[in-house]
């Protein structure tokens, strides 16, 4: 168990985590039930910054917010929403073109512009939130990452003998609705409902669009349900939540 917690916070975080060996398939199909816990230790990570910064400048503390949430992931999931984006327009609807264009380093101009403009979003979103807003800066980490269990968990996994395919087929299923359903409570509770509706929102449009261009997800597409789901979380919570937060830290 302490393993499959390790290989979640090492595949999810640049944080300094070294296995004991390499992990194996049922080790890393029940690691997938810790990412909503790393996603609140990122969530801690920045309320505990956002205490630090003083209220009078809420665009810098927005920016250097957004900064160190990008760091913290390694920019993983925005690579896999810059890659979908590519190919959902560029694939044309046809499979096997998009799955190429998935596996295609580079980026184009369709990818650069929705990358450009989920980062616009977060960071008006988090400069419209008071800038000692708590427990509220969990929600979205944890949102983000509560979808990428549900993805898992409900939806075929297209890509063949990689790490996400693992993770897919050895997800304890019954566990994994234990954890969704656990982890919508607490946005609930830290938020409001109308962050969970939107992340349900945003997981049917996103699973619908790969069913459509793939017949499944990739780990591209699972990053980039994970983007959408942390900006639609920010943006229920800066029209929403008018500077307060439900619990405090």
């Amino acid at each position: 168990m302490i393993q499959a917690a390790l290989l979640a916070l090492q595949f999810l975080t640049r944080a300094p985590v070294t296995l004991s060996g390499a992990p194996d398939a049922r080790t890393q199909g029940i690691a997938v039930l810790f990412f909503p816990l790393i996603g609140i230790l990122i969530g801690l990570t920045l309320a505990g910054l956002s205490l630090l910064l003083p209220a009078t400048t809420p665009l810098l503390n927005a920016a250097l917010l957004l900064a160190v949430w990008v760091f913290i992931s390694g920019a993983l999931h925005l690579d896999g929403l810059a890659d979908c984006a590519d190919a959902w327009i560029g694939g044309h609807g046809d499979r096997e073109r998009s799955l190429r264009i998935l596996e295609d380093p580079a980026s184009g101009p369709v990818a650069v512009s929705v990358v450009v403009c989920v980062l616009l979003i977060k960071f008006a979103a988090l400069s419209s939130i008071a800038t000692n807003a708590g427990a509220l800066l969990l929600i979205p980490p944890l949102t983000g990452r509560a979808l990428l269990v549900a993805a898992l968990r409900f939806t075929p996994y297209v890509r063949r003998h990689g790490l996400g395919e693992s993770m897919a087929r050895e997800l304890p299923p019954n566990a994994a609705i234990v954890v969704i359903a656990a982890s919508a409570l607490l946005i609930a509770w830290l938020g409001s409902a109308w962050t969970t509706v939107a992340a349900m929102l945003v997981y049917l449009g996103v699973i619908r669009a790969a069913h459509r261009c793939l017949g499944g997800i990739t780990g591209d597409v699972a990053g980039a349900l994970c983007e959408l789901g942390e900006a639609s979380a920010l943006v229920t919570l800066a029209l929403f939540s008018h500077g307060q937060s439900n619990v405090g830290l």
